[in-house]
């Protein structure tokens, strides 16, 4: 039986080429397998070697192309035959990236992993936004959360937004008008600022303001789509741009 391959969960990092770590950087351009998000940049799939095969496995929002269960038994699949894939994703693995999931799987079939860590979607875009998500004068506290999950209205958020705290969204683009609920019914007041990055730290990137009551009609109006991360909190106004300026922009 041939000795297994080593499954390699890469972070890929928010989609600029240049924010790959080394060792990200050089598992691509040498793997002869990569299992790929839908996430990842075209541009960093441009770095694998001609002959590599490149594998999707993109996810959309209530559809996937590949079950994850499918996608783990996949990679040990591979690492079973003798052969190293990289299994690349948009971020960070073990930050909303499933990375956890496919690392228990590759244990459990005895299949080495190595975990090589990204910048997450959270830290590079608000770094290309140029938002500080903690600061010394408005935010003390950074917590992340998904706002595409089962029992959204039922989850306790309390605590996560508001003086002194910044709350980081993922996957909530599809979610905002229940997000901007929730967050209200549980207290939040509707004049706190809210960004949204949209493609952060890629030369498409837009970065969207709006006080929390017009998140909804933001999103909708400016037709805003995934890779899209919410930001709530202080740390979004920190510059010349007001909430009442911002409360215009959206109702034009």
């Amino acid at each position: 039986m041939a000795k297994p391959g080593t499954i390699h969960l890469v972070g890929a990092g928010p989609g600029d080429p240049d924010l790959l770590t080394l060792r990200a950087a050089r598992l691509i351009e040498r793997a002869a397998v990569i299992v790929h998000d839908g996430l990842v940049d075209p541009s960093i799939l441009a770095l694998a070697r001609p002959d590599a095969e490149l594998v999707s496995v993109a996810k959309q929002r209530a559809r996937h192309t590949m079950p994850q269960e499918d996608i783990n038994a996949l990679l040990v699949r591979i690492a079973l035959s003798g052969v190293d894939v990289v299994r690349l994703k948009g971020g960070d693995p073990f930050i909303f990236g499933r990375g956890g999931e496919e690392a228990e799987a590759a244990r459990a079939a005895g299949v080495p992993v190595e975990v090589v860590p990204g910048i997450s979607a959270a830290n590079g875009a608000a770094a290309a936004a140029q938002i500080a998500l903690t600061h010394r004068d408005a935010s003390s506290i950074v917590s992340f959360v998904a706002g595409q999950c089962k029992g959204l209205k039922q989850q306790n958020w309390a605590g996560l937004a508001g003086k002194g705290r910044t709350l980081v969204i993922y996957m909530g683009v599809k979610t905002a008008p229940m997000i901007a609920e929730k967050l209200m019914e549980d207290g939040l007041a509707p004049d706190m600022p809210v960004a949204v990055i949209e493609n952060g730290a890629r030369p498409q990137m837009r970065v969207l303001r709006a006080p929390l009551a017009w998140l909804p009609e933001l999103v909708e109006a400016e037709a805003v789509v995934s890779p899209a991360l919410i930001v709530i909190g202080e740390v979004t106004a920190r510059d010349d741009i007001t909430l009442s300026t911002l409360a215009q922009e959206v109702a034009r």
